[in-house]
């Protein structure tokens, strides 16, 4: 069984997501409270794929909150959800390059 990844392992770089585990065919919140929010960026978009890959990424843009941006989107029948942060200006937050991946549950 793959390791399943838990929900604070990147809560140190501003990325929440809800429920903890994806699970394929549901909804999972996206908070990002991360070093483009923290930066001042107005506008964020999430980019998220599935699969092993970080390939053909789907862009979510995301509501600025209080305390960063959010986005609720539906989750792929994949074993990996890989996410990627950026701004109006093209800065990105892809976490050094290896992006922020959750596995997801069957």
């Amino acid at each position: 069984m793959p390791r399943i990844r838990k929900n604070n392992e990147y809560i140190s770089h501003g990325v929440v997501i809800n429920p903890p585990i994806a699970a394929a065919g549901e909804e999972v919140k996206i908070s990002y409270d991360g070093s483009l929010s923290k930066n001042g960026a107005q506008e964020i978009v999430a980019q998220v794929s599935f699969g092993p890959k970080f390939e053909n990424p789907t862009e979510y843009g995301m509501s600025k909150k209080t305390t960063g941006f959010e986005v609720t989107i539906p989750v792929a029948d994949a074993d990996t959800m890989n996410i990627c942060f950026k701004d109006v200006s093209n800065n990105q937050d892809n976490n050094s390059g290896k992006n922020y991946t959750f596995d997801v549950a069957q």
